[in-house]
């Protein structure tokens, strides 16, 4: 079932199948969010981006997936169905292209389907996961530098730069998360590697991936409705959410995407095919969504990407409702 078909036909088979320094590639390291132990995020949420029906336009989005919110609340949207990146300011009514826009193609001023993005403010450019052209690339936002491919033939879905400046790439067809370095494009295995399947040592269709301060690789292991983590060296993971099959009770996940990891250890999951947002750490909490598929402010429609800003707002990519979601979180 490749996802590079079509991410969307992926899932609706899917769901078929059920019922039947100097490294070149510094970035400004992403801090683990420093959430506290009682956090809560309103019901409700306000659309940040998109939300006006799919589309090209400004003001729309298609399908879009894996998202990075900057320092100023800025949100970049891998805009999947419209081969993107687009950038919506604070308060925005619409976005500006930042990265390509120039149709689907395989053409280095091109995309064709790409899935995540992140900022690389140290180069001023933007480090894309160009999914269905098989490739990693830079597009620099100064427009007299063309853009350059730092990986190819490989599955890529989503990227990591730790503090340490690696870049970490999941390979969902390989079955594999791998660390590189600049220049390097083998790469250091660090998690999955044994071919698809569902033992502690394999990955099964890995897309978002966190990795802490520790270099513990953190997966979701989507076709396993898991996440996984890897520490550093490890030749196998631990469970750390999901892991009994595919369902809706607080002991399970329905095809995990997006992911984040806060400074306690707690792992935050966009539960895709349950339509919702949760936390797993010594139980289960509902955190966004979860009342049925819909497109209400307390819903969600196949949510993909997650992420938190610097002030602990969770910003959820609402794929099948072609939005960005920002639940605010609780000051009392």
């Amino acid at each position: 079932m490749p996802w590079r078909k079509d991410a969307c036909d992926v899932v609706e088979t899917f769901v078929e199948m059920q019922s039947t320094g100097e490294d070149g590639l510094s970035s400004d390291p992403r801090p683990l969010p420093n959430l506290s132990q009682s956090a809560r995020w309103t019901r409700n949420a306000l659309t940040v981006a998109g939300g006006h029906d799919q589309g090209d336009a400004l003001n729309q989005l298609s399908n879009p997936f894996g998202l990075f919110v900057d320092d100023d609340q800025t949100v970049y949207v891998a805009d999947w169905g419209n081969h993107r990146i687009i950038e919506w300011k604070w308060q925005a009514t619409q976005g500006e292209v930042v990265a390509v826009g120039n149709g689907r193609g395989n053409r280095l001023n091109q995309l064709n389907h790409p899935t995540y993005v992140i900022v690389d403010k140290d180069t001023d450019s933007l480090i894309i996961s160009d999914m269905e052209n098989r490739r990693v690339i830079r597009c620099f936002r100064q427009k007299d530098k063309s853009q350059e491919v730092i990986l190819d033939d490989i599955d890529c879905t989503q990227l990591f730069l730790d503090d340490q400046r690696c870049l970490y790439v999941s390979d969902c067809q390989k079955g594999e998360v791998r660390r590189y370095l600049s220049g390097d494009k083998q790469g250091t295995l660090v998690a999955g590697g044994n071919g698809k399947g569902n033992q502690l040592n394999q990955l099964s269709f890995p897309t978002y991936l966190v990795v802490d301060e520790d270099q513990s690789v953190y997966v979701t292991d989507t076709y396993n409705h898991r996440v996984m983590k890897w520490e550093r060296n490890a030749t196998e993971g631990t469970i750390v959410a999901g892991g009994r099959g595919p369902g809706f009770d607080w002991t399970q996940l329905g095809s995990p995407n997006g992911i984040a990891v806060d400074q306690l250890g707690r792992v935050y999951v966009a539960d895709l095919l349950n339509h919702r947002a949760v936390r797993w750490h010594n139980g289960v909490i509902q955190l966004a969504g979860g009342y049925s598929c819909g497109e209400q402010a307390n819903q969600l429609n196949r949510p993909s990407g997650l992420a938190f800003d610097r002030h602990g707002n969770l910003y959820i990519v609402d794929h099948r409702n072609h939005r960005v979601q920002r639940f605010d979180i609780e000051t009392n």
